[in-house]
């Protein structure tokens, strides 16, 4: 039985491909909406999230795999499970989705970290777009939203506890663009073009995350864009296919059982 974290649509594909070969997956996600697009596919899923000691009790009632499909950007899920399953004394697979090249150019700057991504967009000015989401919303607005020379806009998922994270902090409702992606080229330019973007901001969360449409088409509007990388993790049986996950996971079970 695989405990299997979810949350992405590729990570929902690969439960699904997963099932298909016959194995018993029990997915693990934060939101209603995501375990019920899983649940639509037959996955049962669990909401909440796990603290690491929570995460090996519960791998104690009869799991015999984690697999980790959770947000490239999700480092605190992916440590409490990593360290789960060495507690329960069970295998971990880590499903990362393939990263973005991203080409030099003047107008593209990348940093580590949403502090330093905070500096740039203070030094920029403007009008800045955030497409990081709402957990790290705060460090951009106790810096950014203070400076009058500056417009923050913020785009995230349609969430009310999204909706009342921006009024606590004090972001103007006029300021968030609440959809849910994926999005088009032409989408990014409509709203870059709207807004009258100056500078935007993102994270590296690879293909699926269409980053390389993002900084396209900021670019080709002459905006600068500041791209955070993603977060250092050191992954266990890491893998970015789903095929690389099904054969890791073969392997993994055959070797317990002394094939």
């Amino acid at each position: 039985m695989i405990f299997f974290l979810a949350g992405t649509s590729d990570a929902r594909e690969l439960a699904v491909k997963l099932q298909k070969t016959g194995r018993f997956v029990t997915a693990s996600v934060v939101t209603e909406n995501a375990a019920s697009e899983l649940e639509s596919a037959r996955i049962p899923a669990r909401i909440g999230r796990l603290a690491a000691d929570d995460m090996a009790l519960l791998l104690q009632t009869g799991y015999t795999t984690v697999i980790d499909a959770s947000h490239p950007f999700a480092e605190d899920a992916s440590r409490n499970a990593i360290q789960a399953a060495q507690k329960a004394g069970l295998p971990y697979i880590r499903y990362e989705r393939a990263g973005t090249q991203i080409e030099e150019h003047p107008l593209v700057t990348r940093v580590n970290t949403y502090e330093e991504a905070t500096s740039v967009a203070l030094d920029k000015g403007g009008v800045v777009l955030l497409t990081t989401g709402s957990k790290t919303l705060q460090i951009f607005t106790e810096k950014l939203l203070p400076r009058e020379d500056i417009r923050l806009i913020a785009r995230m998922l349609p969430r009310m506890d999204n909706m009342e994270k921006c009024t606590a902090l004090g972001l103007p409702q006029k300021n968030i663009v609440a959809m849910q992606g994926p999005f088009t080229k032409e989408f990014d330019l409509a709203l870059y073009r709207h807004y009258g973007v100056t500078t935007t901001v993102m994270k590296e969360s690879g293909a699926i995350g269409a980053v390389a449409e993002k900084i396209e088409a900021a670019v080709s509007l002459g905006i600068e864009t500041i791209v955070i990388s993603r977060p250092p993790v050191n992954y266990p049986n890491q893998c970015e296919t789903f095929d690389q996950v099904i054969h890791t996971l073969t392997r993994l079970e055959e070797s317990k059982n002394g094939l």
